[in-house]
C-alpha cells in the first residue's frame, strides 16, 4: 500500500506542462513581436511616403507661388487659397507628428495608427488633388492674360507706327509753318528798316529789332512819351499789314521783351529793374493792341539788367542796355 502511493508521487509530474506553458508564451510574444515589426514597417513605409508627398505638395506650391506672382489680377484670391492650403499643410505634419509619438508608444496601438495613417494619406491626396485643380484654373488663367497680352502689344505696336507716322506729318507740317512764319518775319522786318531808315539808333540784333528806350520812355519812367508813341504807331502799321497776311492756322506771337541798364532804380513806384522792364513792355504791348493788333498774338517779356549787350560801365554801354526788343517768333 505504501508502495502504490509512492508510485503515485512519482507519476505526477508538473514540469512538461510548465514547458509547454511557456513555449505558448514565447509563440504568442514572438507573434506579438512580429506584429509589431510589421506595423513599424508599414507604419514607416507609409510616413515615408507621406514625407513624398509633403515634398510634392512644397514643390507645387512653390509653383504656384510663381504663378500667382505673374497674374497680379488674382493676387488677393491666390493668397487667400495658398493660406488655407498651408494652414491644411501644417494641420497634416501635426497629424503626421501626432502619429508618430502615437506608433512609438507601443505596438497595443499599431492598427489604429495604421488606420489612421491611411486616412491621413488619403486626405493628403485629396489636398494635392485640389491643389493640381487649382494649379490647372491658374494656368488658364494665365494663358488667357498671356493672349490679351498679346492682343494689346499688337495693337500698341500698331498705334505705335501711326503715332510715328503722324509725328513725321506734324513735324512737316511744323516746319512748313516755320518757315512760312520767317517768310513773314522777314516781311514785317523788311519794312520796319524801311520805315524807320532815318533812326541810326534802331538795330536788328539776329531776329531780334531793337529799339533803345530813351526814344519811347523818360529816365527812369514807364509811360510811352510823345516820341515814342509816334515810333511805336510806324511799328504798329507794319504789324497790322503783316497780321491781315499771315494764315490763322499758324501759331506766331510778337515778344515785347524789356530790357534796364545794371544801375539800381531808386525811382518810385518800381522797385526793382524787373519792376521797370516789366513795366515798359506791358505799356507797348497795350499801345499796340490799342493799335489794332490781335492781344492773341502779343506777350510782354521782362528781362531787367540781366541780358546786357555790352558788358561796359560807361555812358554809351548803359544806354545800349537799355531797351526795347521786339521779336515775331512761334507760340
Amino acid at each position: 500500500m505504501a508502495l502504490s502511493r509512492a508510485r503515485r508521487r512519482e507519476s505526477m509530474n508538473y514540469w512538461p506542462g510548465f514547458v509547454d506553458a511557456l513555449s505558448t508564451l514565447l509563440l504568442v510574444f514572438t507573434f506579438l513581436l512580429s506584429v509589431f515589426v510589421v506595423a513599424q514597417y508599414i507604419l514607416s513605409r507609409d510616413v515615408g511616403g507621406k514625407d513624398k508627398t509633403l515634398s510634392k505638395l512644397n514643390r507645387q506650391l512653390e509653383e504656384l507661388t510663381d504663378l500667382l506672382t505673374l497674374e497680379k489680377s488674382s493676387k488677393t484670391e491666390a493668397q487667400r487659397k495658398v493660406a488655407s492650403l498651408t494652414a491644411t499643410l501644417e494641420a497634416t505634419k501635426r497629424d503626421r507628428d501626432a502619429l508618430v509619438a502615437s506608433a512609438a508608444a507601443g505596438g497595443a496601438n499599431a492598427a489604429e495608427a495604421i488606420d489612421a495613417q491611411k486616412q491621413l494619406s488619403a486626405k493628403a491626396q485629396s489636398t494635392v488633388d485640389l491643389l493640381n485643380q487649382q494649379i490647372a484654373a491658374l494656368r488658364s488663367q494665365l494663358a488667357a492674360v498671356q493672349e490679351a497680352l498679346s492682343t494689346q502689344e499688337a495693337k500698341d505696336k500698331d498705334n505705335q507706327a501711326r503715332i510715328a507716322d503722324l509725328g513725321s506729318r506734324l513735324n512737316v507740317a511744323l516746319a512748313q509753318k516755320v518757315q512760312e512764319l520767317a517768310r513773314y518775319r522777314s516781311d514785317f522786318f523788311g519794312r520796319l528798316r524801311e520805315i524807320l531808315a532815318d533812326r541810326q539808333d534802331v538795330q536788328v540784333v539776329g531776329d531780334r529789332f531793337v529799339l533803345p528806350t530813351e526814344v519811347l520812355f523818360d529816365r527812369g519812367r514807364a509811360t510811352l512819351s510823345q516820341e515814342g508813341r509816334g515810333e511805336i504807331d510806324k511799328i504798329a502799321t507794319a504789324l497790322v499789314e503783316v497780321q491781315r497776311e499771315i494764315p490763322p492756322e499758324i501759331p506766331w506771337v510778337l515778344r515785347v521783351d524789356g530790357h534796364t541798364d545794371k544801375k539800381p532804380i531808386r525811382s518810385a513806384p518800381y522797385k526793382s529793374n524787373w519792376d521797370l522792364s516789366a513795366a515798359r513792355s506791358i505799356a507797348v504791348v497795350e499801345y499796340l493792341i490799342g493799335k489794332g493788333i490781335d492781344s492773341r498774338h502779343i506777350l510782354a517779356g521782362a528781362f531787367g539788367d540781366q541780358q546786357p549787350l555790352d558788358e561796359g560801365d560807361s555812358e554809351e554801354a548803359l544806354r545800349k542796355n537799355r531797351r526795347i526788343e521786339l521779336k515775331i517768333t512761334e507760340r
